[in-house]
């Protein structure tokens, strides 16, 4: 441990969600003495008032910028409008006042929706900006992308120090399992232990389970950012990822079995698929800040699917 944390003060947008909560635990363990989490009751980051007052108040050296309004693919097709706009205003106006007031660092978080569709494997940092992204995920990946240039863009002119990084797809324990906003594994863990529970003989997937994706675990991904925090302060955005592939109906497969779900599995290719492919390069992340993800896609979903079932019997 550096001690690069202990007496700076961090502001973690999103630090009451699933990966602030990873981020705050390593950033405890780290000693970091002053960690402060605007809370959405108090402060609207969408609107620069709520900005303004958090800076104010809190008084950063450095802002890890994690929140964001974000779904699956249904809740992308049914918000495109209000998922631009949110994150688009809340990462832009961040961090402008971040630069006029001179903080030391802001760690803007992407997402793997901001690379092009059609991407070759794998997804190479420099392939970014090859095309337009999928169209179910265009809105938000945008939205995200324009933080890293307006992150280069301010290095170039007035030597603000943001970096952009860009994380797979989380999973983990305290994912979300809203079935209107929730991602494929934890929407998947609970149709299957809904099925066990209601004696159900079937569930039902959307697509055609052909995609693949890649998933890294939500307590890696808040060690990769903090690393790079700690460590990393250059103009390239950086990937985040576990560098592995797996269908969604491998994905599938391995979920029904963890949970002992003995019935069919129905497709619907109706449903849209999303991006064809997914998998990251992360050999930048490993290079620039010695981030290698450590657990296991086994023992993640594991510890997933075990701490839903304890959940749903409190």
């Amino acid at each position: 441990m550096s001690g690069f944390f202990e007496d700076r003060r961090v502001v973690v947008t999103g630090g009451a969600g699933f990966l602030g909560s990873y981020c705050l635990e390593r950033l405890a363990k780290r000693g970091c003495k002053n960690i402060l989490v605007p809370k959405i009751e108090d402060y609207d980051l969408v609107k620069m008032d709520g900005i303004v007052r958090m800076y104010e108040d809190m008084k950063p050296d450095i802002v890890i910028h994690l929140a964001a309004v974000v779904g699956g693919i249904g809740a992308n097709r049914e918000h495109p409008g209000e998922f631009f706009y949110k994150n688009l205003m809340m990462g832009v106006q961040l961090i402008e006042q971040g630069r006029l007031r001179n903080i030391e660092k802001f760690v803007a978080i992407g997402t793997i929706c901001a690379y092009p569709k059609f991407t070759p494997i794998p997804f190479k940092e420099d392939e970014l900006w090859n095309g337009y992204p999928e169209e179910t995920n265009a809105p938000y990946g945008l939205a995200k992308k324009m933080l890293l240039v307006q992150s280069q863009s301010y290095r170039a002119e007035y030597g603000f120090n943001s970096i952009f990084l860009l994380p797979v797809n989380l999973y983990g324990p305290g994912d979300n399992f809203d079935p209107a906003s929730s991602h494929v594994i934890p929407a998947l863990i609970k149709k299957c232990i809904d099925a066990n529970e209601s004696g159900a003989d079937y569930i039902e997937c959307w697509g055609t389970g052909n995609v693949s994706r890649e998933f890294i675990y939500a307590a890696d991904a808040a060690e990769g950012i903090l690393l790079a925090t700690e460590h990393y302060n250059g103009a390239e955005p950086v990937n985040i990822g576990a560098g592995f592939e797996i269908t969604i109906k491998e994905l599938v497969e391995k979920i029904v079995k963890l949970t002992d779900f003995a019935g069919e599995i129905r497709w619907d290719p109706s449903k849209p698929d999303g991006q064809p492919r997914r998998r990251l390069d992360v050999s930048q992340a490993k290079k620039l800040f010695g981030f290698e993800a450590k657990t296991t896609f086994e023992e993640g979903l594991k510890a997933t699917i075990e701490w839903y079932k304890q959940k749903r019997q409190k």
